[in-house]
């Protein structure tokens, strides 16, 4: 490549002397010039034999100083020039795209200019437009930032200075605002927009000091109340509940944290009364919400020690509430903090350090005696919550890998805990299943087979510690460990239970003299025996074994595990008629028993819960169903220990109100492979008479009468580490099959059941979310939507009926969802709008093209109650689209209900959209026609919305439109209607021909008959 170089000679002749150097890979010449701006000739000569690769760059050389810079040369200066007119296309059209609303396409303008210009008062217009944009995109921030760029150019840009006083006011900065207006005034005193925000903020700025000093007043005066130990109790109650109301509020938390809100607050939880420790970790939870920076603080000022023993006390509501509050403080160090905080936040704001704390303070809690039941439970809680990831598609478990490396041996001490045994961790009913559960959710989320024997290992490792021949307490804490498992990461427990010697040391311990010892043994036993192959093995060797323990013992726990263990042996064939296990008549005399003792309040309830339990089993068989329901005692006991606080039992009766509903899972054979299994000697799955349909509704009609409703709602509400996905899908499953009769929809409103079935259509497993919004699909349908979901929970409904609108869900769940939107797009505006904003017109519009008669109707009818919106109207006018020829079309169908919602629409949007009346005519040359049909109908319903469809073109302002209408049989039509006597059957459609042929008369398009004198 060519590069020429000018040495630069000191001398004081203007006209100074060059020395051109040629440099070539293969050549060097030299020559001179007294013309700076002028290349010589025979230099143009060599640069012609270097064909373009050539770059003209000459740098000259000071050579006092050795100063070093940069001359372009005439060719160099041209390409500048064109570069900058480049720039100026840019900047021009950009503004274009700002003009017509295109702000991403003017701010990407915009950008390239910035990136490649080097004159500052370009830039500073640049920045000042780019500014123009964020303010419009409401990305107040960067608004501020580019028009403080431009005001660093040139100090009085008018512009520039408003637009960073509009961006700072809605940053919440008022007095920086004001001083920015306060410069635009000066240079513009006449200005009235500028006058009259100078003025607002002024008053803003007033009325936001008045608020500060009250509110600092008000917090002080509320600790004083609080700390004053001779202060009335209602009073200190009052001053609680308003500091925890102020602390919600962002600008309230600020001011308790400014006023030394966080130590006194301490004070609060110093004192030791739970009032007051409740008190001040609920606003320690609103002064963190939503605020990194506050959350980060507050840490460093209470502590992760300090919240950690505070949580360990023993004392449910202080427990919960202080899960709450490190729930908080996560959500605001993960994400949970919208707020932009600029440089700093790289630098101050990591909050990874504090995260990890946490962490580990929450692993040290799980396996501490010092920690209450309670606050175990809600330490398992947060790790169960925080830990595993929300989405599979993030591949960062990172989390999980820690929580395995530093805690998992803590968490399965925590399953091997024997509460019968001496100098076990507290604990309550509830602890051992959560943390079952969250060692199921840690094995879930693992991504890799390492990662997955890496937790087996220490799951391997662990039990192999506790197995010792000559310690039987630590023994059984090993098997008891491996009964936690099973209930958990189900495949990790079995491997364990499969390991040479496991299973036959569980049916020896069933043997031991000890009660504690066949406790443990035959829980072990009853979750191990859920594969087949298990169940086999103990129906061979241990059934024997536990009849045996049945009837001999006299402790009613074991006697009631060693029944469940039967009941679940017995039931290992599942619904399958042929698969029974025991002789006909066992399984009934078992439920029998189980019904007893559920039916016993001398038994506590964690041994009546095991009734339950068997009955889970058991009710697999349609004849234990049908004498369980029938026991309405029973029943109602059930849902009793339902409403406890153990949540251990849920999952049972969830179980056994599927079964009794029958509304699990059913594998559909095709009547051609079941002969043929049966010509070749295989089993086939035989259907129990008293599974089929008629048995079942009378089953679910029992269990309504029973109050199972009310039950359902109290399940919902449990806490989500013990309400599993699995859980939430039976429960789903059960309030579908409740909703099957329409009949029976008003009972499950009346109870709850509809404000209990919105959280399992929005969290769960994908089938259990289909079902629940399949069962508020049904309700919607046909109840008032302001009872059957009061206040805002009604908005929270249409998402779950607009997911079953997509193509992977069957044609019912299709159908009742459209009823169900058609039902809420009649009752209010609101709600219309929700739907639209729920972008759910595009798959309503596909279900018009429908082909099932039934489904393109109820698309149809919804659209029908949609168009009064004005989003739906506009659609309409669109052009490129059949939304309205397909409109007119549907008005032509011969179902008559189709026509009565197509009509309908058409009606409104004609009476709404005045265009659209003219391009009715225009999308098809049948629209006449299909009007004519309209207006002769038999249906009074469907003749009055084609009458009020002419009127409605009549009246639209186009006299050729209307000329035209007048002029075909419409007019004999609208004549022969007008001039029926009234029928009140008919009198809407007698009505709108009249107002139809005044229209006309008033247009002057037809006269009045007058007979001759």
């Amino acid at each position: 490549m060519l590069r020429y170089y000018s040495a630069l000679t000191a001398n004081t002749n203007p006209l100074l002397q060059l020395t051109w150097t040629l440099r070539s890979a293969d050549a060097v010449a030299v020559f001179t010039s007294t013309a700076a701006t002028k290349i010589p000739d025979n230099l143009h000569s060599a640069k012609g034999k270097c064909l373009d690769r050539v770059k003209l760059t000459i740098t000259a050389l000071y050579l006092h100083g050795r100063e070093v810079r940069t001359v372009y040369t005439e060719q160099e200066r041209q390409r500048t020039i064109l570069k900058m007119e480049d720039l100026m296309k840019l900047k021009d059209e950009g503004n274009k795209y700002f003009q017509s609303g295109d702000t991403d396409k003017a701010i990407e303008c915009y950008s390239k200019v910035i990136k490649t210009c080097k004159d500052n008062k370009v830039l500073a217009v640049i920045y000042r437009n780019r500014s123009a944009c964020y303010l419009k995109k409401e990305n107040y921030a960067n608004a501020a930032s580019d028009a403080s760029k431009a005001i660093d150019v040139d100090a009085a840009d008018i512009k520039a200075l408003y637009r960073r006083c509009q961006a700072l006011e809605k940053l919440g900065k008022l007095d920086m605002a004001f001083k920015d207006v306060q410069r635009c005034a000066t240079i513009e005193p006449k200005n009235k927009t500028f006058l009259e925000t100078l003025r607002r903020l002024g008053a803003e700025i007033q009325q936001k000091l008045k608020t500060t000093f009250s509110t600092d007043s008000r917090v002080q005066n509320m600790f004083d109340i609080l700390l004053d130990d001779e202060m009335e109790k209602d009073k200190r109650e009052k001053a609680a509940n308003n500091l925890i109301v102020l602390s919600r509020e962002d600008a309230g938390a600020e001011r308790i944290f400014q006023n030394n809100g966080v130590p006194l607050l301490l004070n609060m939880i110093e004192t030791g009364k739970p009032e007051m420790i409740l008190a001040a970790v609920r606003t320690l939870s609103g002064m963190c919400t939503g605020h990194k920076a506050r959350a980060m603080a507050i840490i460093h000022m209470v502590g992760v020690d300090k919240m950690c023993s505070i949580m360990a006390v023993d004392n449910e509501e202080i427990a919960l509430a202080t899960c709450n509050l490190f729930q908080c403080i996560n959500d605001s160090l993960t994400g949970g903090d919208k707020r932009e905080y600029g440089k700093e936040e790289a630098l101050v704001l990591d909050a990874a350090k504090d995260l990890k704390t946490i962490l580990l303070s929450l692993l040290e809690m799980v396996g501490s005696k010092k920690v209450s039941g309670n606050g175990r439970d809600q330490a398992l809680n947060l790790l169960s919550k925080n830990v595993p990831r929300n989405n599979k598609k993030d591949k960062d478990n990172s989390k999980t890998l820690f929580t395995i490396d530093h805690g998992l041996k803590k968490i399965l001490k925590v399953c091997g805990q024997v509460p019968e045994l001496p100098d076990q961790l507290p604990l309550t009913e509830n602890t051992q299943l959560i943390a079952s559960v969250l060692l199921n959710k840690l094995y879930d989320d693992l991504s890799c087979d390492p990662e997955r024997d890496n937790f087996r290992d220490i799951c391997d490792e662990y039990i192999k510690s506790k197995i010792d021949p000559n310690d039987m307490d630590k023994t059984i804490h090993a098997v008891n460990t491996i009964s936690g498992l099973l209930q958990g990461p189900f495949d990790v427990g079995n491997a364990l239970v499969g390991r040479q010697g496991i299973m036959e040391m569980m049916v020896a311990l069933c043997g031991s003299e000890r009660e504690v010892d066949q406790m443990v043994a035959i829980e072990a036993l009853i979750h191990s025996s859920s594969k087949m192959s298990r169940a086999s093995f103990i129906i061979t060797n241990g059934v024997s074994l536990l009849k045996d323990i049945y009837k001999k013992t006299t402790n009613e726990k074991i006697k009631i595990r060693s029944l469940v263990g039967l009941c679940k042996l017995g039931s290992a064939g599942g619904d399958d008629y042929g698969l029974r296990q025991f002789a006909e008549g066992s399984t009934e005399k078992l439920a029998k028993q189980c019904r007893k003792w559920l039916c016993n309040p001398k038994i506590d309830t964690k041994t009546r819960k095991w009734a339950i339990e068997g009955l889970a089993y058991l009710t697999n068989d349609a004849d234990v169903k049908d004498d369980f329901v029938e026991d309405e005692t029973a029943l109602k006991a059930m849902f009793e220990l339902a409403k406890s606080t153990d949540k251990t039992i849920m999952y049972s009766v969830a179980c056994t109100l599927v079964n009794c509903s029958n509304c699990y899972e059913k594998k559909e054979f095709l009547p051609e492979l079941v002969q043929l299994a049966k010509f070749s000697k295989q089993h086939v799955p035989e259907q129990h008479p008293k599974d089929k349909k008629d048995f079942i509704d009378k089953r679910v009609k029992r269990l309504l009468k029973a109050g199972v409703i009310s039950a359902l709602a109290v399940m919902v509400k449990a806490d989500s580490s013990i309400l599993t996905n699995q859980t939430k899908e039976m429960l789903s499953r059960v309030f579908l099959a409740l909703s099957m009769d329409a009949k029976d929809r008003g009972t499950i409103v009346a109870q709850g059941g509809g404000k209990a079935l919105i959280p399992l259509a929005l969290e769960g497993t994908e089938a259990g979310k289909t079902k629940a919004s399949h069962a508020l699909a049904k309700i919607a349908a046909i109840s008032n939507p302001e009872i059957a979901f009061p206040g805002e929970r009604v908005y929270e409904v249409v998402r779950p009926l607009i997911s079953l609108l997509q193509t992977d869900k069957d044609g019912t769940e299709n159908y009742e969802a459209l009823k169900g939107l058609t039902n809420f797009a009649g009752f209010s505006d609101k709600l219309r709008v929700k739907i639209v904003k729920e972008k759910a017109l595009p798959e309503i519009e596909n279900y018009m093209f429908e082909d099932h008669e039934q489904i393109r109707q109820a698309a149809t009818e919804c659209m029908c109650n949609l168009v009064s919106c004005k989003e739906v109207q506009d659609r309409y006018l669109e052009d490129g689209n059949d939304k309205l020829k397909l409109m007119v079309l549907l008005c032509g169908e011969d179902d008559e209900k189709l026509q009565i919602a197509a009509a309908g629409a058409l009606a409104m949007l004609t009476g709404a959209q005045k265009k659209l009346c003219l391009k009715m005519t225009l999308v098809t040359t049948q629209w006449l026609e299909i009007l004519q049909r309209l207006c002769l109908h038999t249906n009074s319903s469907i003749q009055h919305r084609g009458l009020v469809i002419v009127y409605n073109m009549l009246n639209s302002d186009n006299s050729e439109l209307a000329k035209k209408l007048m002029e075909s049989e419409l007019l004999e039509i609208l004549s022969v209607i007008g001039k029926a006597e009234d029928n009140p059957k008919r009198q809407g459609a007698i009505d709108a021909a009249r107002e139809c042929l005044i229209k006309a008369m008033d247009l002057g398009l037809i006269k009045p008959f007058s007979s001759p004198p």
